[in-house]
């Protein structure tokens, strides 16, 4: 997006048709129409509220309609029962929508500005830029507003730079396109999010003049501006309502929490043949213990077996795999499912090109009226060959797609593995058929600039999930895609940073991109651990890696290393090519968790320190999920790393390190954490947490036993890790009477925790899935006794089977006191002995 042909129009007046149409009670809206402007091409700018913090802005004209496919469903106002109040002066040309606890501002006396403000402060938390807010841009629109220097810039899917995004320009989209900006203050938060499919650019910070001061712009290239303004006191509260609008995070099934193995050579191999060598892995993971859930199949499946052995999508190489189902049977009796790759473009001379050319399943080039060609990646490292990307507006395109993941399906593959989706294509006036959405009224383009590229993402995300659970109504579809939109995730459960390259600095740098794909609502998301190109790692580095790896929503060991003497085929990352660190990584994989990654100042903003320009970057260290900060060691050769532990509050009993030598550290201070990179980088766990832990291999929830998966463990067995205040070194210090933890960070306090989790049977469908509730409660009232209680709430009829042999308590090492049944547990608490690390193990009854 070069080009600039920016006009501002700087007179508008208030729409009588809208506003006659509201009647005499004003409306938590306004309409305004440009009045400088030829009559052919007036703009239209509308503003209104949606939900106590959400407002909605749109800014048209003609020639720029509102997005014809938005990323979310438009939603109608909806306030709970409490009216906004609305007051307007016409002469200053001003009105003011009060919700709960914010406050908009709209001033049309120029062009127009939006102020946002929440109750007790008196800056905005948001603002226009004056004289300068909304542009139409040639065949786009340009949004302005003021850009906070020193305040955390967060979201847009996943980024590179500084997770602060301090003087950042984004013009490059990476993999995802997710136009939600998070502007984090320590006086409140504004999420901004664009519904459309087009492309769009974010300059954050990097453009400043002596006129406009400091600002940041939204650059869409094609068609009107349909925006969603979001408030909140915390950064939890805009993503919640982020979420509201585009839908929460899908559920992944169980087999995506353990270790996925994957790595292109295997799909590659003739010799062995590639579904021997993917069993070759299966077993050499049994053989090291370490355990595997799954394993991603690359596209070497697909490659045709005569020359040109280019990959056809929905083809099996017939010598590589001879029975689908007979393999992918065997791996299921090993307890590993499958995912497979598949790709959104068909080459020239796969064998169903010519039918999908003939009834339109291809975008159309306007120039020679036929069937759009471009260059494709067709085989190994910088091979090309010429192809068409699948139109999953056609009808053809979409039923031909549905079709292949079904017969996928069919042969037993598990999940769909949407790769290479991101729509890299050379001209925005490519035409799409329009023959699987709704085109609005008075839409007459079909160009795909107008439409946008990711819309096919999205659509992919659609065919692949719908097609899935066709085929296998009662489970629960998994499809990881590649690049993403915000309507993806309704069809997609997981995705990753795409083709990293191995080093230090990408290893560090990647906790950035995990957090703003966190923000921007990018579930089951992680690396390819190790590097997907670029050089093997060393020992230290792959450890490294890993101990970072097994600390993310989704740990996959996946590499294309070229060979030098073979770029078809590439070298793998295995956990056990370097047999001095095997039983390192063994216990690493074992130690798997994959709550979410999170800033280290979340829920912590009232804490100074987070918004110091070190943890502004967010690549050093991260909350996981809400029990565990994680910090890594970046640089080879290094035995320690530098912590910082934010503070909630006043009283903050502090964390407690899970490494030796497993000590209390006082919150709200830098720490330098002891960790050598042959036991551990630092986790430490916040004080008063819980953590649920199962069985160290791949395990099943279901009761029933499954003839497909006759080996898997059951999961019956649950433990939860629980991490009370250290023990008082002084036994004359009486407790506190208001029971408020002691902040010195060594004494035992009669506070009581809670911490809740749910579970389901992790392979059902949601709509379908039943869950429990569960609720541990604990308190150390004393040097010697710890009171612990356990309770369920059942949501339909599941209950685990770990339930029927009660619950494991597990202690911190070194921790000694006595567990007892505090008076709302049931029944009494038997001694376990100690686990294999020295920890006490207590024995509890639901």
């Amino acid at each position: 997006m070069l080009h600039q042909y920016e006009r501002v129009p700087q007179h508008y007046q208030l729409n009588e048709a809208s506003e006659n149409a509201v009647g005499s009670k004003p409306a938590p809206a306004i309409s305004l129409r440009s009045s400088d402007e030829s009559t052919s091409d007036p703009c239209t700018f509308q503003f209104e509220a949606i939900r106590p913090n959400v407002f909605r802005t749109t800014f048209t004209t003609p020639q720029h309609p509102v997005p014809p496919f938005p990323s979310v469903k438009r939603v109608a106002p909806d306030f709970g029962g409490d009216a906004p109040e609305v007051t307007t002066d016409l002469d200053r040309c001003s009105r003011e929508i009060r919700c709960g606890k914010t406050k908009a501002v709209v001033d049309w006396s120029n062009a127009p500005v939006v102020s946002l403000f929440l109750d007790g402060v008196q800056k905005p938390v948001h603002r226009d830029l004056n004289f300068r807010s909304y542009a139409v841009d040639a065949t786009g629109i340009a949004h302005y507003s003021v850009y906070k220097k020193d305040t955390l810039h967060v979201g847009l899917g996943e980024k590179a730079a500084p997770h602060g995004f301090e003087r950042a320009r984004l013009h490059h989209p990476l993999y995802k396109h997710i136009p939600l900006l998070i502007n984090v203050t320590p006086s409140g938060c504004i999420g901004t999010f664009s519904t459309s499919h087009a492309r769009g650019t974010w300059s954050v910070g990097s453009e400043i003049d002596g006129m406009w001061g400091h600002f940041k712009v939204y650059r869409q290239a094609h068609g009107g501006l349909e925006e969603y303004l979001i408030v909140g006191g915390t950064v939890a509260e805009v993503v919640r309502s982020y979420a509201e609008l585009a839908g929460f995070p899908l559920l992944m099934p169980r087999y995506m929490m353990g270790y996925v193995g994957g790595g292109m050579k295997y799909s590659m191999e003739d010799s062995p043949r590639a579904c021997d060598a993917i069993m070759g892995f299966i077993k050499n993971c049994e053989k090291h213990d370490m355990p595997c859930s799954a394993f991603q199949m690359s596209s070497g499946y697909t490659v045709a077996e005569t020359e040109p052995k280019t990959r056809n999508v929905f083809t099996w190489n017939r010598h590589r795999f001879p029975d689908p189902r007979a393999f992918t049977k065997e791996c299921h009796e090993h307890g590993v499912r499958l995912l497979a790759n598949v790709k959104p473009y068909v080459l020239a001379n796969h064998p169903g090109y010519p039918d999908l050319a003939k009834t339109g399943g291809f975008f159309r080039d306007p120039i020679t009226k036929k069937t759009a060609v471009a260059r494709l990646w067709s085989a190994g490292g910088g091979e090309s060959g010429e192809g068409s990307h699948i139109d999953f507006t056609s009808k053809a395109g979409y039923e031909w797609w549905y079709n292949g993941v079904k017969a996928l399906k069919d042969v037993g593959i598990d999940a769909m593995w949407n790769d290479n989706n991101e729509y890299n294509i050379p001209s925005d006036d490519w035409q799409c058929a329009l023959e699987t959405v709704n085109v609005p009224g008075g839409v007459a383009r079909n160009d795909i600039g107008l439409w946008g590229r990711a819309l096919h993402t999205e659509l992919m995300g659609k065919s692949s999930h719908d097609a899935t659970l066709e085929a296998e109504p009662d489970a629960r579809p998994f499809v990881l895609t590649r690049s993403a939109t915000a309507g993806t995730m309704k069809y997609c459960a997981s995705s990753w940073s795409g083709d990293n390259v191995t080093s230090w600095e990408g290893m560090k740098g990647a906790n950035a991109l995990a957090l703003n794909a966190g923000f921007s609502l990018l579930q089951c998301y992680g690396h390819d651990i190790g590097g997907f190109e670029g050089p093997q790692p060393t020992p230290e580095h792959l450890v490294r890696w890993i101990q970072l790896g097994i600390h993310s929503p989704r740990f996959v060991i996946n590499c294309y290393k070229t060979n030098p003497s073979d770029n078809l085929i590439g070298e793998v990352i295995e956990p056990w090519q370097y047999p001095s660190v095997n039983p390192i990584i063994r216990a690493a994989i074992k130690r798997r968790r994959n709550p979410p990654q999170r800033w280290t100042g979340w829920g912590h903003e009232s804490d100074p320190t987070v918004w110091s320009k070190e943890l502004l970057k967010g690549d050093s260290q991260y909350w996981f999920g809400d029990a565990m900060l994680v910090a890594g060691v970046y640089e080879p050769g290094v035995s320690s790393a530098r912590v910082y532990l934010p503070r909630k509050e006043d009283k903050d009993p502090g964390f407690l390190n899970l490494s030796a030598p497993y000590q209390h550290f006082e919150s709200g201070k830098w720490h330098e954490v002891e960790s050598t990179w042959y036991t551990s980088i630092p986790v430490l766990a916040r004080i008063g947490s819980a953590i649920p832990v199962g069985k160290p291999a791949p395990t099943t929830c279901l009761a029933r036993d499954d003839p497909e998966f006759p080996n898997i463990a059951k999961d019956d067995w649950r433990g939860v890790e629980i991490f009370p205040p250290p023990v008082a070194h002084d036994a004359n210090i009486p407790s506190q009477a208001d029971g408020a933890p002691v902040t010195d960070g060594t004494h035992a306090t009669t506070q009581s925790f809670a911490n809740q989790w749910l579970e389901d049977d992790g392979t059902s469908r949601v709509e379908k899935s039943e869950l429990c509730a569960f609720e541990i409660t604990y308190s150390a009232a004393s040097p010697e006794e710890i009171q612990v209680g356990i309770s369920m709430t059942k949501q339909g009829g599941f209950e685990p089977l770990w339930t029927k042999n009660g619950i494991t308590v597990v202690l911190p090492i070194g921790e000694e006191r006595v567990v007892t049944a505090s008076n709302a547990a049931k029944g009494e608490v038997l001694d376990a002995g100690r686990d294999s690390k020295g920890r006490k193990l207590w024995k509890l009854q639901i």
